[in-house]
């Protein structure tokens, strides 16, 4: 008898990411999670169940919180509600980071000025860390004692040396950061794409960490 109840036993497997992004007030655990199983029916219902609410003040931008952290054995109490027999398989983290994104988005002007101002900070930021390295190895110095060496004349005020390190610091940079443009040269990630993947990580595992020491997770009672 009991060989039989397993058999009939429900399994569906439930995977997420550990943030995640969504645009609407009330979330349903389908809008989170990747859900599998055999009854279709069962999966859909899961889908469709309501996981959380955020409050309206969140929509309207009075400082209310819009990230919530989840333990998975509160997403595992909801299906339950579902379906008490059902067995849940996680194959995502234990706990994990639903972000709200508000659906009023800014005029596109304000948009257009930020990416202006990042990209002129971005520019002048790093055209000054180059000239204070620069600077810093008196690299002017060590091309005159190259040319005087090399040629055996004084240095003009722009020679060979000068166009050559110009065109290699520039050709350095773009292999560096794998990046010509809006193209990549190789498929790898770019530098820039690992240290914000670590940066993500970092921040999600702080959220967690603080969300757990001041009981603000949605978790079991």
């Amino acid at each position: 008898m009991s060989n039989q109840s397993n058999r009939s036993k429900e399994t569906v497997y439930i995977k997420t990411d550990e943030h995640n992004l969504v645009y609407s007030l009330g979330v349903n655990i389908g809008d989170v999670f990747k859900i599998e199983g055999t009854n279709d029916s069962l999966v859909n219902q899961i889908k469709k169940s309501k996981m959380y609410q955020y409050s309206q003040d969140v929509e309207q931008g009075s400082g209310k919180r819009n990230v919530v952290i989840f333990s998975i054995l509160k997403i595992v109490e909801l299906i339950h509600t579902v379906s008490p027999d059902v067995e849940v398989v996680n194959l995502g983290p234990a706990d994990f980071v639903v972000e709200y994104i508000p659906s009023k988005q800014q005029p596109k002007w304000i948009e257009i000025l930020k990416l202006a101002s990042i990209c002129l900070i971005t520019f002048f930021g790093a055209a000054f860390t180059i000239m204070a390295f620069n600077n810093d190895i008196s690299i002017s110095g060590v091309f005159e004692r190259y040319y005087m060496q090399v040629i055996g004349t004084q240095k003009p005020a722009v020679s060979e040396i000068e166009v050559f390190y110009s065109i290699g610091l520039t050709l350095g940079i773009m292999i560096f950061f794998n990046h010509v443009g809006k193209k990549k040269i190789t498929m790898d990630a770019t530098p820039i794409q690992v240290e914000l993947r670590k940066y993500e990580s970092d921040m999600n595992d702080t959220l967690i960490e603080n969300a757990s020491r001041k009981g603000h997770c949605e978790d079991v009672e």
